[in-house]
């Protein structure tokens, strides 16, 4: 019944949104069926063969999703890498924290200006606004998660002989996996918000560049249709993680509920 009841919630929602917004008349605050109809004329009224996509999406869309993905993927990948040598090693660890945490305490948005003046404006500057925002958390979960692999593991890999890559393959990684699977599930949503922050500064194109066009266009259901559509596109995506990783962590679940 509560699921059920959670499934009604969100038309409920949208058609309180859209009789209080028709009632009020508020110029910020268009009804959802503006919205809706903008992002379809924006983004989504191409012909078939393009998948409906119009140009603007194209010029929009797809670089922004590019982007995402592979600012993702690379802070993914140095983050379990960095992580995991910082977590097995102490001596490693104990140098490298302090800087660590002064590095994840910094906003990513305040090194926007650093990251201009280092790649310029462009692409590269954009993947290292993303890159930097979401490394973190998957560093510190994948040092987490290798610090504390249970000593009996290691021991096991000991008595069978395991060489140090087949430790970290076998043992080191598969014990890791639930925390470097949180930190990447953490990750996702801030590669999002990095990629919508950098397209704001001196972008030609994506999502953030043309909410901001909207802005100084007082295109008010632009701006709306460019906020939804990002929702969308975290819900798309946590969902998406999601079933990549309860297909690569069956093993972790079946073994929790035994």
């Amino acid at each position: 019944m509560r699921r059920v009841a959670w499934y009604w919630l969100l038309p409920v929602a949208v058609l309180g949104w859209e009789l209080a917004t028709r009632s009020a008349e508020a110029a910020y605050f268009p009804p959802p069926s503006r919205i809706v109809a903008r992002m379809h004329e924006m983004w989504f009224s191409g012909p078939p063969a393009r998948v409906f996509l119009t140009d603007e999406a194209v010029a929009d869309l797809l670089p922004s999703l590019a982007r995402l993905l592979a600012g993702w993927a690379v802070a993914g990948a140095a983050g379990v890498a960095i992580g995991v040598a910082l977590g097995r090693s102490r001596r490693l660890s104990a140098l490298a924290e302090p800087l660590l945490h002064l590095g994840r305490s910094v906003p990513p948005a305040t090194l926007l200006p650093l990251f201009l003046v280092l790649f310029k404006i462009g692409t590269p500057m954009q993947l290292a606004s993303i890159v930097y925002g979401v490394v973190w958390p998957v560093l510190i979960n994948s040092m987490d998660g290798a610090r504390h692999v249970d000593r009996r593991y290691i021991e096991t890999g000991a008595v069978y002989r395991l060489d140090r890559r087949q430790r970290l393959f076998h043992i080191v990684l598969p014990a890791a996996a639930p925390k470097i699977f949180a930190g990447l599930r953490l990750s996702v949503s801030l590669a999002l918000i990095m990629m919508v922050i950098s397209e704001l500064v001196g972008s030609s194109e994506g999502i953030g560049h043309r909410m901001l066009e909207a802005q100084s266009q007082f295109d008010i259901p632009a701006m709306w249709a460019g906020i939804v559509l990002l929702g969308l596109l975290g819900i798309v995506l946590n969902a998406g993680f999601l079933g990549v990783e309860r297909v690569v962590l069956s093993w972790h679940r079946g073994a929790r509920t035994t």
